[in-house]
């Protein structure tokens, strides 16, 4: 008896093996490099442009962004069939990038540390869960969103997208969950002391001029935009936006007479500041005190309380809220208390008088944060000549 168990085939033992074709190794390369980017960009680090003016000057407009994912601990995706490298737009088609058909909970991996005072944070726009506006005029939505987004007309489709997928804003985080924060005189205020607006920040003032002569390359040469940040109000009165050492320096001119910052006037309503209460008299430079709410928290139900935290209870918390009488249901039941289940932040933009932020819209939850801005590793001036489109001055600057 011949018994070959456990003998290795000697017939197939030395067959070369299949060699792959160039098709399929290119193929293999670029599926591995899409994998591999898709997690870096998802759990670790993403780019991010600087698109509007309202972090000026901490930030310009060009600067381009590194984004750490890994701080805060990243978020799990929400909607996890997305197309790799597209937000929510697909960039020529113009369709959606994702399927909202599978949607997980929200979650988030263990991060390095909390969001504390002062980082400077990406998040979704938390306005986003009612309508987006798709355009067909860019001037128009640009205007509109300046507005945020209030304004539709025929031009427009409403449409609704997953948290994850909403517009990125970029902010200071001015309060964390459980701070109180308040607005005095242009000055924020956090748990009853002044948080003085950083250097690089800035704020419109009021500029008198002792003549109608004046020559504009002087601020040209201090780096402001004429027309953009300096525009006239009478013959001889300019309103300029520039942070605190540049209109220091702008008072030192002889031809300058006064240099005056111009805050809205306390106990004057702006009926677009947060909550839209009519019975709080609150501005862009007055407002408060707010609590912040933090997971844990238990706020009692009332007139006073409700149009600050109606919007957290049932949008960002999902409950369904319902006025009942002299009280309120929540879920059906009837609840004079609420305990909030998530971390909520107030952020707001260094340009103050050019940013739409929390004075705005309110507070930011914890699941719509993304991530901290770490540093720049590009810069690009679109209004610079040729041989200055790169801000070389700020490439690889960190973020504070």
């Amino acid at each position: 008896m011949n018994f070959k168990f456990g003998r290795k085939n000697k017939a197939t033992d030395h067959a070369p093996k299949k060699k792959k074709t160039k098709s399929r190794e290119w193929i293999d390369a670029i599926l591995f490099a899409v994998i591999a980017a898709t997690i870096i960009r998802v759990f670790f680090i993403e780019a991010y442009t600087i698109p509007t003016g309202s972090m000026e000057r901490s930030l310009l407009i060009g600067d381009f962004l590194f984004v750490s994912k890994v701080n805060y601990g990243a978020r799990v995706p929400m909607t996890p069939v997305a197309f790799p490298f597209a937000h929510h737009t697909m960039p020529i088609t113009g369709t959606k990038a994702y399927y909202d058909g599978v949607q997980w909970k929200y979650r988030r991996l263990p991060g390095l540390s909390d969001i504390k005072r002062n980082d400077v944070v990406v998040f979704n726009y938390p306005q986003g869960d009612t309508v987006a506006l798709e355009y067909q005029d860019q001037d128009y939505y640009q205007m509109v969103r300046a507005m945020g987004w209030k304004e539709v007309n025929s031009q427009y489709t409403i449409v609704s997208r997953p948290v994850d997928k909403r517009e990125n804003y970029i902010k200071r985080c001015i309060g964390i969950a459980g701070d109180t924060i308040s607005m005095i005189g242009g000055t924020a205020y956090v748990n009853g002391k002044p948080e003085k607006l950083k250097s690089t920040g800035q704020v419109t003032y009021d500029v008198t001029f002792k003549s109608t002569d004046v020559n504009f390359d002087v601020f040209k040469e201090m780096g402001f935009n004429i027309g953009d940040e300096i525009n006239q109000q009478t013959q001889d009165i300019y309103q300029f936006t520039g942070t605190e050492p540049m209109m220091n320096e702008v008072s030192k001119l002889d031809f300058v007479k006064s240099v005056k910052p111009t805050f809205e006037v306390s106990a004057k309503r702006d009926a677009d500041i947060f909550p839209y209460d009519p019975n709080r008299n609150w501005n862009v430079d007055n407002f408060g005190p707010i609590v912040i709410p933090k997971k844990g928290w238990t706020v009692k139900l009332d007139s006073v309380t409700m149009p600050l935290y109606e919007r957290s209870i049932r949008i960002y918390e999902g409950n369904k809220l319902e006025k009942s009488g002299n009280g309120w249901l929540i879920n059906g039941k009837a609840a004079d208390s609420y305990t909030f289940k998530m971390d909520y932040y107030w952020m707001m933009g260094d340009n103050r008088h050019r940013s739409a932020d929390s004075r705005y819209w309110g507070f930011v939850p914890e699941d719509h944060v993304v991530g901290k801005a770490l540093f720049i590793w590009m810069s690009y001036d679109t209004n610079g000549s040729f041989f200055s489109k790169i801000r070389w001055n700020r490439l690889l600057k960190g973020i504070e």
